[in-house]
């Protein structure tokens, strides 16, 4: 005889696990990008922010490499060295780039605007608070104490060379904030990311996913910069970026987390009607 079992998670949420630059710290997603301009400046290769920011949520040597595997980037290191760039070029500007990274996370690591208020309304829910990031370690070990100062310390925090499996878009490290906060069902779990490869990593994983527009690496602005747009200049910088995290995939999006509240009430009406991510 054949046994069919199912079972369909109708219960609240009960963690959501934040990127952290361009979704819970750093308006625009800066420190990642501008930092590693300034590396590779280092090498006699000029790297716009642009460019600098297509890769972004990707591990930071796998932001590296595929950069320098950009048409245009990859010309100007073949320019430089006569040679395109090798793994161990990476290496080497990953290398250089790291104690820039760590020195220089906590300047543009502010709280963005919301975002404890945002937290305090989770926690109040029961909502455990997860994170994970493409900083490896060494940089977490120093924003972690520069953010707890902030105000903000998440419960998990997992970095992205924690893992012997690795990074995004893989689902590893969001599946790891699963276990050790002992969150019974992936359908319980909310991933918040302005990425790409953040959004790729909660579908992997099975969760509820939701994209950050304005204050993330698509619209790529300071929040002083944002808020001096007009309505019809945010909506115009807005679109696009929605348009890009929903094509990847996400369940919603929003303009930062400062929006996020709404969101999760929505999904809890979700859950309660059956639906899965």
């Amino acid at each position: 005889m054949n046994y069919r079992y199912t079972r369909r998670y109708a219960g609240k949420l009960q963690a959501v696990i934040f990127d952290w630059a361009g979704t819970v710290v750093d308006f625009g997603s800066f420190a990642p990008t501008q930092v590693l301009i300034d590396a590779l400046a280092g090498f006699g290769i000029d790297v716009h922010l642009a460019e600098a920011r297509v890769p972004m949520g990707l591990a930071k040597w796998d932001h590296i490499r595929a950069l320098g595997d950009m048409p245009q980037v990859a010309a100007r290191w073949q320019t430089r060295y006569g040679r395109a760039m090798s793994n161990g070029d990476v290496d080497a500007v990953y290398e250089a780039f790291m104690p820039l990274q760590v020195a220089r996370v906590g300047q543009y690591s502010q709280l963005i605007p919301g975002a404890l208020e945002t937290i305090a309304v989770l926690r109040a829910q029961g909502i455990r608070i997860g994170s994970c990031s493409g900083y490896p370690r060494i940089v977490m070990d120093t924003l972690l104490p520069i953010a707890r100062e902030r105000g903000y310390s998440p419960d998990c925090t997992i970095a992205t060379d924690d893992l012997p499996a690795g990074g995004r878009p893989g689902p590893w490290m969001a599946l790891e904030n699963v276990n050790r906060l002992a969150i019974a069902d992936v359908a319980a779990c909310v991933k918040v990311d302005d990425t790409v490869p953040g959004i790729a990593e909660g579908l992997a994983a099975g969760m509820w996913t939701i994209g950050l527009s304005a204050s993330g690496n698509e619209v790529g602005l300071t929040h002083e910069e944002w808020t001096a747009l007009s309505p019809a200049e945010q909506a115009a910088r807005r679109a696009p970026a929605e348009a890009k995290l929903y094509a990847a995939g996400a369940h919603f999006v929003v303009d930062s987390i400062a929006d996020l509240p709404a969101v999760i009430d929505e999904i809890n009406a979700r859950l309660a009607r059956g639906e899965r991510p």
